[in-house]
């Protein structure tokens, strides 16, 4: 009987109920089954954020709290808000400006983590580099639209490590395609050390620069570390020439 049961635990893709069915301790049948399916589905569950975990490729945590001291933000964005990722239920995107070693990455690695974690949501972490070279050689192979049916998949997207390197003029395309295929549909957080004024030395295109602004700003909230807040409306004022 416990090979039978095994059997149809595994037709039933049941892995849970197959390896562990007899270490259930129960004084009726209902109770049985309710323990059995409640482990059956924290398993489940504990496979699916593991899998999340792993294909959001997020970098270290170190597991000590974020220092907020040094953190700006506008009035319709609070810290709660923040890292609970809320601004994804409305498709919005952040905007984390500041200086080297200020805790862009590390802030947004920490809500990465905390939206998988307890809301299963589907993230991707990437360098700005790293997504560049990643589309240009999809896009030298013929298999762009898998790398962008893959960001199709997600609820965040984070962009680390904007304006540390200049793109040639295919990659800033292909950049925008992706930053245009999340609009309105799926939210980003783009880190930079560069106001939006200077965004032009990582695109190399004024029209494209100012098409990428237009769409990050557009139901964007800016994030400032380790900054004056004069230099919040400097860069929510800019418009790009």
């Amino acid at each position: 009987m416990h090979e039978q049961i095994q059997a149809y635990a595994k037709r039933l893709k049941l892995s849970w109920v197959r390896e562990h069915y007899q270490e259930i301790q129960a004084e009726s049948q209902e109770e049985f089954l309710l323990r059995l399916f409640e482990k059956e589905i924290e398993q489940r569950e504990e496979r699916k954020i593991n899998l999340l975990l792993k294909s959001a490729t997020l970098p270290k945590a170190s597991g000590k709290p974020f220092d907020w001291k040094e953190v700006r933000m506008g009035a319709d964005l609070d810290q709660e808000t923040l890292y609970n990722g809320r601004f994804i239920e409305n498709q919005e995107n952040a905007i984390f400006y500041g200086g080297v070693g200020a805790g862009k990455t590390y802030l947004s690695t920490l809500i990465g983590l905390n939206v998988i974690q307890h809301q299963g949501k589907r993230v991707k972490f990437y360098t700005v580099a790293s997504l560049v070279n990643e589309l240009l050689d999809a896009n030298e192979k013929g298999t762009l639209s898998k790398v962008f049916k893959k960001i199709e998949k997600l609820d965040l997207l984070i962009l680390d490590e904007l304006g540390y390197i200049p793109l040639h003029k295919q990659g800033a395309e292909l950049l925008f395609q992706v930053i245009s295929l999340c609009y309105e549909k799926r939210s980003i957080i783009i880190t930079t050390n560069l106001q939006f004024g200077e965004w032009n030395h990582v695109f190399g295109d004024p029209i494209l620069t100012e098409a990428v602004v237009d769409r990050l700003i557009h139901h964007s909230h800016l994030v400032l570390f380790n900054d004056d807040s004069h230099r919040l409306k400097e860069s929510m004022a800019f418009k790009p020439m």
